[in-house]
């Protein structure tokens, strides 16, 4: 039997824009403090993420949480960056939820608009961040396998990119989709244990290129071609997505353990 392992890790500090690999996390009862800690909102004060307005996966997002500082690359290299000082509150319209955030104060919403071509404000989420379901989506895991699986009802040869899906933890070691057995389980990942709460349903941004955000690949027809029967909790599920119940580190090669 071969063992599962943790084979990448990738965060986004401003939810929408282009996500970075990185060794190691440290897992919070909230998710990673590091991950989606931002957003944008238009001005009525609604999310803008990248199935909305594709051009924010160009933009290279930085954040070092202990200096508060963010620093972000533009796609035609501009450099914007500060100490982060959040202003004043307001209510947000997040999917079809509201969620309370703080404008930031500083360069980052004007320089982002001008590139972009469109007004968008810059704001700071609360200790929970900006992530999809909340708590119960704090952490999202997707095998390679899967990745290879969907990859091979393309015609590509190898591997799609992993960014293009936007999860926290990818895993090696498991057949394609058998992740979709751990919701309802608890698994540990390194030092942290995660419940797994139901399957990542799908939408338009993953047909897009993960450093542009064009559109370059039709993944929801082919999830759909594949996938459109499947029995889970979303529909086009590719992945899935689960609360943290233990906190702890988590790095590239920890083991993964299915608990019984």
């Amino acid at each position: 039997m071969n063992e599962i392992v943790v084979s990448g890790l990738t965060l986004a500090p401003v939810k929408g824009m282009r996500l970075a690999s990185v060794e190691r996390i440290s897992l919070g009862l909230s998710g990673v403090r590091e991950n989606r800690r931002f957003f944008w909102i238009d001005e009525r004060d609604r999310l803008v993420n990248g199935k909305m307005l594709g051009g924010l996966q160009s933009v290279v997002a930085e954040y070092e949480d202990s200096a508060r500082w963010l620093r972000l690359t533009l796609s035609d290299g501009t450099v914007v960056e500060g100490e982060v000082r959040a202003g004043k509150p307001v209510i947000t319209r997040f999917y079809s939820q509201t969620l309370e955030a703080r404008v930031v104060s500083g360069p980052w919403s004007e320089a982002v608009s001008a590139c972009l071509g469109r007004p968008l404000r810059l704001v700071e989420a609360g200790e929970a961040g900006a992530v999809d379901r909340g708590a119960d989506g704090a952490a999202s895991a997707i095998s390679r396998a899967s990745l290879a699986r969907l990859a091979e009802q393309a015609g590509e040869t190898g591997e799609l990119d992993a960014r293009r899906f936007r999860m926290l933890i990818e895993v090696d070691g498991l057949a394609a989709h058998a992740e979709d057995e751990w919701v309802g389980r608890t698994v540990r990942i390194g030092e942290a244990r995660v419940v797994f709460r139901g399957h990542v349903g799908r939408c338009l941004t993953t047909s897009r290129d993960p450093d542009t955000g064009v559109v370059d690949l039709p993944t929801l027809d082919l999830l759909r071609s594949y996938r459109g029967e499947r029995a889970a909790t979303e529909p086009l599920p590719f992945g899935v997505y689960g609360r943290p119940v233990t906190p702890g580190r988590i790095a590239v090669g920890d083991p993964i353990v299915v608990d019984e």
